[in-house]
């Protein structure tokens, strides 16, 4: 097997973003959430990928305020730290360096400032 590289291409992203995204449909937590609510999974992947690639390669290609696209699914904590987690193991899996460190950082970031911001306006359930 070969030695695992650093998140450092677009073709990175969308290997990372893909596989998440095939795994989170899968899972019974997440999938059911993802399915109500994501109708276009061209338009979502490639917002992801935008997202992802402003994130970690500092190309600014994202526009957008990610928690509006949130707050009113209905999620809890359980949710945020399943896909916390699903996604640091696709991390694990893929890659390896301070890019992935960084990746796994901003995701656990992610989730608990957005949750705590949903518990704070008594949203999620």
């Amino acid at each position: 097997m070969s030695a695992k590289q650093d998140i450092s291409t677009l073709d990175d992203i969308k290997l990372l973003v893909n596989t998440f995204y095939e795994r989170a449909k899968e899972d019974e937590l997440l999938g059911p959430v993802f399915d109500a609510k994501v109708k276009d999974w061209d338009h979502h992947l490639n917002t992801m990928y935008t997202f992802w690639q402003t994130v970690l390669l500092d190309a600014y290609t994202y526009k957008g305020v990610p928690f509006n696209k949130h707050v009113d699914l209905p999620i809890n904590k359980t949710h945020f730290d399943r896909w916390v987690k699903l996604f640091g193991s696709v991390i694990d899996e893929f890659f390896e360096g301070i890019n992935a460190d960084n990746a796994k950082q901003r995701a656990t970031q992610f989730g608990t400032v957005f949750w705590s911001k949903m518990e704070f306006l008594g949203k999620g359930i």
